[in-house]
């Protein structure tokens, strides 16, 4: 039986750990050839773990050199590719906003904005150049759909590259490539190891994910089903879109429980 990727060469940014990993298994197993980078050398346990169809390179997904080196990469082995995942990111300092330094707040746009526009520039040129489409996917988070989901330049860093998808998308119109953002809810990776491991140890973990009408935290591999549909044709007309999968948090504002009858103010 075909798989939903057959045929396809994918770039996927983030791929050493967590959703990065899970959706690069996911592709592979759906057919495609991978490229994978991460500022971290276990992106290439995730390509042996795959085998002969992936490739990895160790780079910084905020710097332009080791962007436009990954998208050579992929040219260089597979002469072509039709999917970009800029999945990578960083939590950041969590200091609040009267608290934080220029710098730490600049670090984390230079990662999770700056980054993925810069595979929108140098892989969407490619795809756009090419002329036969393809498929852009962006990590946001739902902390950029409104606050109380992270720190102040992660949740600025992240509604940024929620508007960067919409944007690009609308700048490539016509060239048939396709830019959407996922926006994950709170998923247990290394980036939230230790709110995991700290649920765990106190005897907790039922509370994780507890505000999200599905009463717990996702698993990477949820993330990366969505992130192999908006890779997929399947997902043919979806575009500018940025999809919250995150239990339905994202779904209403906070409130309190009411009695029947009583309405919000």
């Amino acid at each position: 039986m075909a798989g939903l990727l057959d045929g396809k060469i994918a770039i996927i940014t983030g791929a050493g750990s967590g959703i990065g990993r899970a959706a690069a298994q996911r592709f592979a197993a759906e057919g495609a050839k991978l490229v994978l980078g991460d500022i971290n050398d276990t992106v290439h346990e995730t390509a042996k773990s795959i085998g002969e169809h992936a490739t990895a390179i160790t780079m910084d997904a905020g710097n332009e050199d080791d962007v436009t080196a990954i998208v050579k990469l992929a040219l260089d082995t597979y002469g072509r590719f039709d999917i970009a995942f800029a999945n990578a990111g960083t939590s950041g300092a969590i200091d609040g906003i009267f608290d934080i330094t220029v710098d730490k707040f600049a670090e984390v746009l230079r990662v999770n904005l700056i980054g993925p526009w810069l595979m929108v520039k140098h892989a969407g040129k490619v795809l756009a150049d090419r002329g036969e489409g393809g498929s852009i996917i962006l990590t946001a988070s739902v902390a950029g759909i409104r606050s109380g989901a992270g720190g102040p330049s992660y949740s600025a860093s992240k509604a940024g590259v929620i508007n960067l998808a919409k944007l690009s998308a609308q700048q490539m119109s016509e060239s048939g490539v396709r830019v959407n953002a996922i926006c994950p809810g709170l998923t247990e990776t290394g980036m939230t190891k230790r709110t995991f491991d700290y649920a765990r140890d106190k005897g907790v973990e039922h509370k994780i994910g507890q505000l999200n009408p599905l009463r717990r935290g996702a698993q990477p591999e949820e993330l990366a089903n969505v992130a192999v549909f908006l890779a997929s044709d399947l997902a043919s007309y979806v575009n500018g879109q940025a999809i919250a999968v995150d239990g339905g948090l994202s779904s209403s504002h906070p409130v309190r429980r009411q009695l029947p009858g009583q309405t919000a103010v």
